[in-house]
């Protein structure tokens, strides 16, 4: 692939997380990305097959950086609230970095199940589901109160992070250190009732 193709698929991937992040994927059509990124048709087809493809490329920038990034803070050492906290932080501080990226990452988990931009995102989901599911279960060891219950704690974590990670997106919020630090205190009380 020369240098200009390699732009051409970079530009179009800017310009549709753009679209795709501000608008709903759903709201975007192939014409929305390649007029925004100055191209025609044949390029998206030459580079990605579909609208679909697309969003797969996407998805899989995003999200093998973010679980790239989440894999070793999720990795239990026998201190739980030092584990969350940190889970917390890489995914805050992705979302600082990236906001168009987790902004995207979340409107498709509220997409309608039947269509393809829910398929397209739910293999990556159930991937950090699983990564936050063996962290919980590897903390029951040590804290038997938790058995059995970390694919639940796995959902409702990952959703205490969402939510703070939109809130912040929104400009309600700032993640900062203090404010991770409360919200992993809070969901450690679930925890240990």
């Amino acid at each position: 692939m020369d240098n200009r193709q390699r732009d051409n698929r970079q530009i179009i991937l800017d310009e549709a997380l753009e679209l795709f992040a501000n608008r709903g994927y759903e709201a975007v059509g192939v014409a929305d990305v390649v007029a925004a990124a100055g191209l025609t048709k044949p390029s998206l087809y030459h580079h990605f097959g579909s609208k679909l493809g697309l969003l797969e490329a996407l998805l899989e920038v995003g999200y093998l950086e973010l679980l790239a990034r989440a894999r070793p803070a999720a990795d239990y050492q026998g201190d739980l609230p030092l584990t969350l906290f940190r889970v917390v932080s890489v995914y805050c501080a992705f979302a600082q970095a990236k906001p168009q990226v987790y902004r995207l990452q979340l409107n498709l988990c509220f997409a309608p199940p039947q269509s393809e931009a829910f398929r397209a995102v739910t293999p990556w989901n159930r991937r950090q589901h699983d990564l936050l599911k063996d962290m919980f279960d590897n903390a029951s060891r040590d804290h038997g109160n938790m058995r059995g219950r970390h694919a639940l704690y796995a959902v409702l974590f990952l959703g205490m992070i969402n939510t703070l990670v939109g809130v912040s997106l929104s400009g309600q919020l700032t993640l900062t250190e203090e404010v991770v630090f409360k919200a992993v205190h809070q969901f450690m009380h679930g925890i240990y009732s």
